[in-house]
């Protein structure tokens, strides 16, 4: 049997990253897309370049995205790719349509004039669910998104269903519920914390500045999201899914839980700042993984407060090491 080839658009992100590394372990021959920047883009994904192929491209541009896909011809595309950060989508809503929404268009339209055969994974978002109708939030319940940001994801999630029933293809939708790592950027607050937690315990910072702690979210590990990705692509029907641990804890848990594993109490050190307050708040998300346990069988391990204790120890490690003194020899 011919070895598989999986194309992961925003392979230098978290989710990328982790994906890339259990396709490998999978036996998959890995291409990886990725923004071209006068900045070195591999950190994450350095301990596996020598395994993969990376390429440049932009999910703005059609031409570049038709190119990769009739290069590469890959069994399975993985669409992790988009300007992902909430904040930054009331600051450039333009930008975030042009690449979270259409970039999926864009990537379908590729497919599906090189070899409509090509089995495509588009990365949905719980944002979708925004100003929530009911909870939890399952595979039917209504979209109200409240950024830019979630109305490109839905968007892109109803382009995806689209081609899926106008072409035929096998296009899916993973809805995944907010999932984080020790590789999570800075700005995301679960990270945001846990480098805090670090800098303070390491005398490098006084106090964390947060937006609203009593926001609440469904949080998870991002490895085993990326599991749920591949279990889906696998899947005899192209189905959509929600992926997430059904748990909803507040920005202030999140807190406590990474603070008291560092030795320290969380409101000795957080500081509520209007700055990081958003235009239009969303206030809870939280997930019903009954499709995805019974068809996939697919279910989360890491939960809440674990989470925050890894990301911790993981931010404690780095700056460690960031701040070692340097020898004379």
């Amino acid at each position: 049997m011919a070895q598989k080839k999986a194309l992961i658009t925003g392979i230098t992100g978290q989710d990328g990253s982790y994906l890339a590394e259990l396709l490998l372990k999978k036996g998959y021959q890995v291409f990886g897309m990725f923004r071209r920047s006068s900045n070195d883009p591999f950190d994450r994904i350095r301990n596996i370049l020598g395994k993969i192929q990376v390429m440049g491209g932009d999910l703005t541009d059609q031409a570049s995205m038709l190119e990769i896909i009739k290069k590469v011809h890959p069994d399975e595309v993985y669409n992790l790719a988009a300007q992902s950060f909430v904040p930054t989508s009331w600051e450039q809503p333009i930008l975030t349509g042009e690449v979270t929404a259409l970039g999926v268009t864009r990537i379908l339209e590729a497919i599906r004039h090189v070899d409509p055969k090509i089995k495509f994974y588009n990365a949905a978002s719980s944002e979708m669910f925004g100003k929530v109708t009911q909870t939890p939030q399952n595979e039917s319940t209504p979209f109200y998104p409240r950024s830019p940001y979630g109305v490109s994801k839905v968007y892109g999630f109803y382009i995806t269903k689209n081609y899926r029933e106008s072409y035929g293809m096998f296009a899916v939708n993973g809805i995944l519920f907010n999932h984080e790592s020790p590789r999570r950027g800075l700005q995301f607050v679960t990270r945001k914390i846990s480098h805090g937690v670090a800098c303070i315990k390491l005398g490098l910072q006084k106090e964390l500045l947060l937006g609203n702690l009593d926001a609440k979210r469904d949080w998870g590990y991002a490895p085993e999201y990326t599991e749920a990705m591949h279990l889906m692509m696998q899947h005899k029907h192209p189905e959509d899914f929600v992926i997430a641990t059904g748990e909803m804890h507040s920005v202030r848990e999140f807190c406590e839980a990474a603070f008291t594993h560092a030795g320290l109490d969380y409101r000795d050190y957080v500081k509520t700042d209007p700055l990081f307050l958003r235009p239009a708040e969303v206030d809870l998300l939280v997930g019903d993984i009954s499709k995805a346990k019974k068809l996939l069988g697919w279910q989360p391990k890491v939960k809440c407060r674990e989470l925050a204790e890894l990301m911790v120890d993981a931010d404690l490690a780095l700056m460690k090491g960031a701040h070692k003194p340097q020898s004379l020899s």
